[in-house]
């Protein structure tokens, strides 16, 4: 009698499992159509709120080695997860209340219409030849210096940016949602930001942020990789060929030093035709990349497609991450039924 009773509670306990998960995807779709009509929260953005939280966290643990900062990033990382852990649990029961917190999520931490947006003001200032415009507006994609910037390194420095913040914004916190749900999506927006507060070269994070940049890497591992094949797809939105662009892609992605960047930036390259990588100059360092790609340098006319790219794989990772969070409802129901 206790067997059956303990067999009925278990089975009565799954489909609110399956249906949970299945919010879970309901969830994600719905936060990137969000996030595609209404774009980044425009005050207080949590994200903005945590990035607060973990600079004043880092001001109390902060010492120039990697335990310190292997600490850091375990607590600045480990509280949104729990975070998300807990709302999971509370509303297990509820998907309707689910789908909404998921969804209210996943269009907190997405970022695909503010980067397209971005490339369509730069590309903007490009056409009208302002230089100046263009140099002051750089710094809402990337931390490099504009100041000598020419029009063809402006938008180089603009297709690069599109095709990494491709997969650090849009195509990493999606797949990752669908693997996790909650936990996923905020754990890994968590993860991104750490490495861009602390996962840079400089001399105060040399050693401290080696653990929040690893971290961000092997949680890119997958996305940037999906990233790239979702790019090559998309290629004949741009007048590109997904042979050319995978081909390029193939040769190139691992020549550049990130082990990620090279994914996104290789197949972008390839599938617009051109020619990206060389002398990057940040505030108080320069790097040389290796060339990625075949072609002129991009221009203005680059930008916009560049953005048609992102939307498109922005649009495929999200029915991609909804596939996968439905196959984990599928695996809760097979277990289940045993």
């Amino acid at each position: 009698m206790v067997g059956v009773e303990r067999a009925g509670r278990i089975l009565t306990a799954r489909p609110s499992a399956r249906n949970a998960i299945t919010a879970d995807a309901a969830g994600l779709l719905a936060g990137f159509a969000l996030d595609a009509v209404l774009g980044d929260p425009r005050r207080r953005h949590p994200v903005a709120g945590f990035g607060q939280a973990a600079g004043a966290l880092e001001r109390r643990l902060y010492a120039p080695n990697r335990w310190a900062g292997a600490a850091f990033t375990t607590a600045a990382v480990g509280v949104p997860v729990a975070a998300g852990l807990a709302a999971s649990f509370l509303t297990r029961r509820q998907p309707v209340a689910r789908a909404a917190l998921v969804a209210a999520a996943t269009w907190t931490v997405l970022g695909g219409r503010t980067l397209r947006r971005e490339s369509a003001v730069m590309a903007t200032h490009l056409e009208n030849a302002d230089l100046a415009a263009a140099r002051g507006r750089l710094n809402h994609l990337c931390g490099r210096d504009p100041s000598t910037l020419d029009e063809p390194e402006l938008a180089r420095a603009t297709v690069e940016s599109v095709a990494e913040n491709t997969s650090d914004a849009v195509v990493a916190p999606l797949l990752w949602g669908g693997l996790l749900g909650l936990p996923g999506l905020l754990g890994y927006r968590a993860a991104n930001t750490l490495d861009a507060m602390v996962g840079h070269r400089s001399p105060r994070y040399a050693r401290f942020g080696t653990p929040s940049a690893r971290l961000d890497d092997v949680l890119n591992l997958l996305p940037s990789r999906l990233t790239g094949m979702l790019t090559i797809v998309a290629a004949p939105l741009v007048r590109g060929r997904p042979a050319e662009a995978l081909r390029v892609w193939r040769r190139d992605r691992n020549d550049h030093p990130s082990p990620n960047a090279g994914q996104c930036e290789s197949a972008m390259a390839g599938a617009l035709g051109v020619r990206l990588g060389g002398r990057n100059v940040y505030f108080g360092r320069t790097e040389t990349r290796p060339l990625l790609g075949d072609g002129p340098r991009p221009s203005a006319v680059h930008l916009r497609r560049a953005a048609r790219l992102s939307g498109a794989a922005g649009l495929g990772a999200a029915v991609l991450a909804a596939g996968v969070a439905l196959a984990r409802s599928a695996v809760v129901g097979r277990a289940g039924g045993r």
